[in-house]
């Protein structure tokens, strides 16, 4: 039914007038967010399974295996475990909670995104008080969907702190302890480093970055104050003048062709993606112009499939052998639709059921994706192929399989 629904919406012709292009926009943007508030009812219903399920082997064991809703949830909708939790977060405080942000959501007046604003912002209170903040900004659905989402925010803290100003300072102090600083991917084999910090903090140290920009474009020696605050940021943190070598381990896959400069063929960058082949061979002649090693390893690939499948066993910087490749082979999450970076080296058949620990038989997986494998009704078993196929199968019985990319 939902397959011939979808073939439906595709085959329909397109209106002829502007007038009916923008009233049919609006109609699906309504249908989406509509489609989404009934994800969110499912996903709790499905909650409320397991957890029924967990209750009862609780009685039955004293120490039953966890459930893992959010992982199914993140496999249906073909997001990630870590946008799952988010989700099925999200489904549990619109029905608990926030009744008129719910019914805004249903009616398709809001989408998934702010009806999460609103959650996140009045996660802190009670629920009376969340309650409050809910009918304040949330009664009126109409005024709702025409508001923007920072003055949705703006209002939710407002009224938050003013109910409970405790819990808000709370709730900032737990921000606090969550400071970081994180790295991903963006265009053009550039990549976003980014700082969470305490407001005083973050401003401060944006505060300095453009004094020293400023005085660099001041004195001729920088031409553009966002290039200098860049190149000044490297310097600090790294302690070293030349921005362009740094001596950390950096590990490269990339063909002997391309390294040497007779092909182009795309390489790839650990904890990054795929890099062009110009970007990859400035890399290693930064490093050796700046009189820093560079180490080489050779990888061996499947011609016809491209999947890595051996190691000079030569290995050198790098003794934990077994763990490089597969780090290597797999490169990030092996989870269906995760893509988060790998933390953990798993068995696919567990090493308590016989299974070895080999390159056949091992994956790389985020944390989470690790853990909720362990949870009740999940199994995975290795598909004999090239491309060292895992399926994992969830406690409903649909499965999911991944390869490893090609090198």
């Amino acid at each position: 039914m939902l397959d011939l629904e979808v073939k439906a919406l595709t085959a329909a012709p397109l209106p002829s007038d502007a007038t009916g292009i923008i009233d049919e926009l609006r109609a699906l943007e309504e249908l989406k967010c509509a489609a989404e508030a009934r994800q969110a009812r499912l996903a709790n219903a499905l909650d409320h399974i397991r957890q029924t399920e967990l209750a009862e082997r609780s009685r039955l064991d004293a120490s039953p295996p966890p459930v893992a809703p959010h992982l199914e949830v993140a496999l249906a909708r073909r997001i990630s475990p870590h946008r799952g939790r988010q989700a099925l977060s999200l489904a549990r405080y619109l029905a608990k909670d926030l009744p008129h942000t719910k019914a805004a959501f249903d009616t398709g007046r809001i989408s998934e995104w702010r009806a999460t604003l609103i959650a996140r912002e009045t996660s802190c209170l009670e629920r009376e008080h969340r309650a409050t903040v809910d009918e304040l900004v949330a009664a009126d659905a109409e005024a709702l969907s025409a508001r923007g989402d920072r003055e949705i925010v703006a209002t939710c803290r407002r009224e938050a702190a003013r109910l409970d100003a405790a819990a808000v300072a709370a709730r900032r102090r737990r921000a606090e302890s969550e400071r970081r600083v994180s790295i991903r991917p963006a265009p053009d084999a550039m990549v976003y480093l980014t700082a969470l910090l305490p407001v005083a903090q973050g401003v401060g140290v944006f505060a300095a970055l453009k004094a020293a920009a400023d005085r660099a474009v001041g004195v001729g020696e920088a031409t553009s104050v966002g290039n200098a605050m860049a190149d000044e940021l490297v310097r600090r943190a790294t302690g070293r003048d030349n921005v362009s070598a740094q001596p950390v381990a950096v590990r490269l896959t990339m063909s002997a062709d391309a390294l040497l400069g007779h092909a182009d063929d795309p390489a790839f960058l650990d904890d990054y993606g795929p890099i062009p082949a110009e970007a990859a061979r400035a890399l290693v002649a930064d490093n050796l112009d700046a009189g820093l090693k560079v180490w080489l390893k050779r990888l061996f690939v499947r011609p016809e499939a491209g999947a890595l499948i051996s190691m000079d066993s030569k290995g050198r910087y790098f003794p934990k052998a077994l763990a490089e490749f597969i780090e290597l082979r797999d490169r990030w999450c092996r989870n269906s639709y995760c893509g988060a970076p790998i933390r953990n080296l798993d068995h696919v058949t567990p090493h308590s059921q016989g299974g070895a620990t080999s390159v056949e038989n091992g994956q790389g997986l985020c944390a989470d994706c690790n853990q909720s494998k362990e949870a009740a009704g999940f199994s995975s078993r290795t598909v004999p192929g090239d491309r060292h196929s895992v399926e994992l199968v969830t406690p409903t019985g649909h499965s999911y399989q991944t390869g490893p990319p090609a090198a």
